[in-house]
């Protein structure tokens, strides 16, 4: 079991805990498909499986079912839901079907990522708020200082808020919602060293240019210079994919 594991459901960061060790070691089975839709698991199992109360059992019953992984059925037990019926949105959820299921999961957010967020850039520039605008190139040129300086981490950091400010600053609340997603695709990618070094020149340059972009307005360029930078990134995980699968 994995001490002081981290889970991170609807948004909620949990750590640490027996709870959270559950959580985790059950959302990567049923994930992976050790524990297939339909399939029933039962509390005393569990119990006896973890060395766990009753108590536990139901808390981490109620987490997985807050993901929509499980539902608990009288007189049954806790039955596995289908897939279609899964928050595949949730960042526990994401992380999990990386580490499980990495190819296809790679290529849905990277499709979902296509398909959202130039459009949000976009919108970005017509919508953004003055200080939106003003955090943006901010960003944009602190992600060129740390890209220079090779703080992979704190590159992160800064990527992590300039997508996810990105997508708030478009005003589409159901864009806003996805920031989460983005940003475990983006840890994803700096934990399994896809990132140089330091940071792609054309990359870095894309940032800062939406972000000039966002602020004069010019919807259309800001939308061609984010597809443009998905699909550097896309490039880059294929390659990788790709290269682990030939091994």
């Amino acid at each position: 079991m994995v001490v002081g594991a981290r889970v991170a459901v609807n948004g909620a960061d949990m750590s640490g805990g027996l709870h959270g060790e559950i959580v985790e070691i059950l959302g990567r089975e049923i994930s992976a498909g050790v524990h297939p839709p339909g399939s029933v698991l039962r509390g005393e199992d569990l119990e006896q499986r973890f060395g766990i109360s009753r108590t536990v059992v139901r808390e981490v019953v109620r987490t997985l079912a807050s993901i929509r992984l499980v539902v608990g059925r009288q007189r049954v037990g806790i039955v596995v839901r289908p897939r279609e019926e899964w928050n595949t949105f949730d960042p526990a959820l994401i992380r999990w079907s990386l580490e499980t299921d990495r190819a296809n999961q790679v290529k849905t957010l990277v499709e979902l990522r296509t398909a959202v967020e130039p459009v949000a850039a976009g919108a970005a520039a017509q919508r953004a708020r003055a200080e939106d605008v003003t955090e943006l190139i901010r960003i944009g040129e602190r992600m060129n200082e740390l890209a220079e300086a090779g703080d992979l981490e704190g590159f992160l950091e800064a990527d992590v808020a300039f997508h996810s400010l990105v997508l708030r600053a478009s005003g589409n609340e159901m864009f806003a919602q996805l920031h989460e997603v983005v940003r475990e695709v983006l840890r994803w990618r700096t934990e399994q060293g896809l990132m140089p070094a330091h940071p792609e020149p054309l990359a870095v340059g894309l940032h800062g240019e939406i972000a000039r972009c966002i602020e004069e307005g010019r919807y259309g360029r800001a939308e061609t210079a984010m597809r443009e930078l998905v699909a550097e990134a896309l490039h880059g995980t294929l390659r990788f994919l790709e290269s682990t699968e030939e091994k």
